[in-house]
């Protein structure tokens, strides 16, 4: 057996959250409407934080 990374290992972080999020999602077998709304408010909640931390972070 080959000690050698997978494609996935050397991937962008991005990506490999991207295949956990997925794998969650299809193993608890989440309806995709509910993931898809879900996650809009995932996104939502993240960039407006992202927001407020870049108001902050101006001098």
């Amino acid at each position: 057996m080959s000690d050698s990374p997978s494609p996935l290992d050397r991937a962008p972080d991005d990506v490999k959250l991207a295949v956990d999020l997925i794998y969650l999602l299809e193993s608890n077998e989440v309806d995709p409407h509910t993931a898809l709304s879900a996650l809009e408010m995932v996104k939502r909640d993240l960039q407006t934080k992202m927001t407020a931390k870049a108001t902050t972070d101006t001098p």
